[in-house]
């Protein structure tokens, strides 16, 4: 069992990714206010690990019926992925906030990305479905597949903490070095995205 946990918490940690996600989840919020971004990290770790054990166990199922293949998850987060990197690297974000501003005294908005991007795709995303549909399809009984959903909610509690963290650390920096860092995140996640449809593409066509 304990293998297992091991092995299971290991694949699920390097897909998810927890501390690559976080200075992403910073570049998404930084306008926010301490409140809002320790709210959005809460709701969106809940978001997605709800998605993810939902998946887990009636992933496989679902797909089937619906006839949706994987792969199709991994071109459509791609896109909408790309989408935001984009933004991130022109800032076109802000310039979107402050004309949908609505706030008393013309304060912007602050846009939720907890649900997008952030639980899904960043989180929940092609990758973490697939492992965590792989991970429990493996199991045998009950007990293996409570222990591949422990090794899950370990994840989601280290990503909680570094989305937590991202924000005190990147201030370290200043905003030049921030305004820097991400246009650079936002250009790795274009990377990110374009591989996923990549993948994608590869699956769908036998490439």
């Amino acid at each position: 069992m304990f293998e297992l946990f091991v092995s299971s918490f290991i694949t699920l940690f390097v897909v998810i990714d927890p501390p690559g996600c976080a200075p992403i989840y910073y570049g998404l919020t930084r306008d926010a206010s301490p409140a809002e971004r320790r709210s959005m990290a809460m709701r969106a770790t809940l978001i997605a690990s709800l998605i993810l054990l939902g998946f887990a166990l009636f992933g496989e199922a679902l797909l089937q019926s619906l006839h949706i293949e994987l792969d199709a998850f991994r071109i459509a987060g791609g896109i909408m992925l790309f989408l935001i990197a984009f933004d991130m690297v022109f800032e076109r974000r802000t310039q979107r906030r402050e004309e949908r501003a609505e706030k008393i005294l013309g304060t912007p908005e602050v846009e939720d990305v907890s649900v997008f991007p952030m639980a899904m795709p960043m989180l929940a995303g092609p990758g973490a479905i697939a492992s965590v549909m792989l991970l429990v399809a493996r199991t045998r009984g009950i007990e293996e597949s409570l222990v591949v959903i422990a090794a899950l909610a370990a994840v989601m509690i280290l990503t909680l903490i570094a989305l937590l963290a991202a924000a005190p650390l990147m201030r370290l920096f200043g905003q030049r070095v921030e305004a820097v860092v991400t246009r650079l995140l936002g250009v790795l996640l274009a990377a990110l995205a374009a591989q996923f449809v990549i993948n994608g593409l590869r699956g769908s066509f036998g490439l």
